[in-house]
């Protein structure tokens, strides 16, 4: 979605909330009995009330949650329709203004207007606690939903659909061709009146058949287009497991689960064997990809585990860390350790030796600093941001340019993303030199230290 094209003074919100209503739906909220104090398993009028009370108190929070996503879409709006609060003067203004990489004025606009958008974002954030992905997609169903299924919008900010039936809405309509707005409108019609009966999970499977139907474009076509987002991802779970999903094409994926289905279900009649049958499918799965013959000349691909000693000998029992997952039991830290063919020694305190502070001659962050800073600082120290730092830049917080040092107390890990944030926005970054500990300020003054480690 192009943030920069929403209109900042378009009507969002539709109707006012009552404020009435709104104290309705806090009352009681400070009281040291809970509203259901009766007797919640007698007969009787009070039964009849607290149906009622939940049917309102339903309603008003699909409002208010409607409301939240109408106003991130009018502060993104707001962002891109003036930068100035979120990136200072337009520079471009000066007839003096020239640009080192030789940007057009209208492209050093563009990236100005998206750097304010970014900033907004992270703004918003901070304040409710929401990931930047959720806070860019709740805008973004708001946007798609008041352009293109206005009935659904409509039905959402009176509180008789369900937000998760508005998010598929939005999913749905976002996907249709850009130039279709008849697509649009029968889509909305018939997605409306079900979006208002039907739950969640029934939802989700009319309005995948609704697109269908009323989708210009070819199926092939569609496809063709989709195989371009093919991908992967893991996803931790509790207790030392994890989630790997690929998305691709139905019909390649659908051939992969057959075969080991298969080879699952002939282990299964195998004398002996004792795992069940969707244990057997994970074991097959997993042994078909770590020992598939890999592209040429890659080797044994490299796992970082920091494991301290005294549970290494097997005389303490604090967990090991498994970079990029978390906390791994012991004996997988040692299998790990057993298969490894070169050591680093990581410990959580600095070792003797680790250089933490540098000449000022030198930029270039070497190695021994950038370790340390991982295990200091294991992702990105944006508030709210879980990159890893193996995909991070080491800023310099203090800028080199300016005259910070290449030290552990002035360098950190930032994400691209929120690196360019703190270069080209009004973020700012306050640190302690004698920890390392960072702290964000926003444009509009909110501040925020970074997240504690997450492991």
């Amino acid at each position: 979605m192009d943030f920069s094209s929403m209109d900042p003074g378009a009507d969002w919100f539709g109707p006012p909330i009552d404020a009435a209503d709104l104290e309705w739906a806090l009352a009681g909220a400070d009281d040291e009995e809970p509203a259901w104090g009766f007797d919640i398993f007698t007969s009787g009028a009070a039964h009849d009330v607290a149906v009622d009370d939940v049917d309102e108190l339903t309603r008003e929070l699909r409002r208010l949650t409607a409301r939240q996503y109408a106003l991130f879409a009018q502060v993104l709006a707001d962002a891109a329709s003036c930068p100035d609060p979120w990136c200072g003067p337009d520079p471009t203004l000066d007839p003096a203004w020239t640009n080192p990489r030789d940007l057009t004025v209208a492209q050093a606009r563009a990236e100005r207007t998206e750097m304010a958008q970014r900033a907004a974002v992270c703004d918003l954030a901070v304040r409710v606690h929401l990931s930047e992905v959720m806070i860019r997609a709740r805008a973004d169903d708001a946007q798609t939903l008041r352009e293109r299924c206005p009935a659904v919008w409509d039905a959402f900010l009176r509180g008789t659909m369900d937000e998760r039936n508005a998010d598929t809405a939005a999913g749905c309509a976002r996907s249709l061709p850009a130039d279709a707005p008849e697509a649009w409108a029968m889509f909305d019609t018939a997605a409306a009146a079900a979006a208002s009966l039907l739950s969640p999970g029934k939802f989700r499977t009319f309005a995948r058949s609704l697109r269908e139907r009323v989708h210009p474009e070819s199926i092939e076509d569609r496809h063709r287009r989709a195989r371009g987002d093919r991908s992967v991802w893991l996803s931790p779970e509790f207790d030392g497991m994890a989630t790997w999903s690929v998305y691709g094409p139905a019909a390649d994926l659908h051939a992969v689960h057959v075969r080991v289905d298969e080879a699952a279900r002939h282990l299964r009649t195998q004398e002996g064997e004792a795992r069940t049958l969707a244990q057997l499918r994970a074991d097959v799965a997993i042994d078909l990809l770590q020992n598939a013959a890999g592209p040429a000349g890659s080797g044994k691909p490299a796992v970082a585990v920091t494991i301290p000693v005294l549970t290494l000998l097997g005389h303490g029992d604090e967990p090991a860390i498994l970079d990029g997952y978390g906390p791994i039991d012991r004996d997988t830290a040692a299998r790990l350790a057993g298969d490894a063919t070169s050591w680093v020694r990581v410990l959580t305190h600095p070792v003797t030796g680790t250089v933490l502070d540098l000449d000022r001659k030198t930029y270039r962050v070497p190695k021994a600093l950038r370790r340390w800073l991982g295990v200091r600082d294991p992702v990105c120290t944006f508030p709210g941001c879980g990159r890893l730092v193996r995909d991070c830049d080491i800023d310099h917080r203090r800028e080199w340019q300016h005259g910070g040092a290449t030290s552990a107390g002035n360098t950190g890990p930032l994400c691209e993303p929120h690196h360019r944030v703190k270069t080209e926005s009004r973020w700012d970054i306050q640190m302690d030199a004698a920890s390392g500990a960072a702290r964000w300020v926003s444009p509009t003054g909110i501040a925020a230290d970074a997240d504690p480690p997450p492991w």
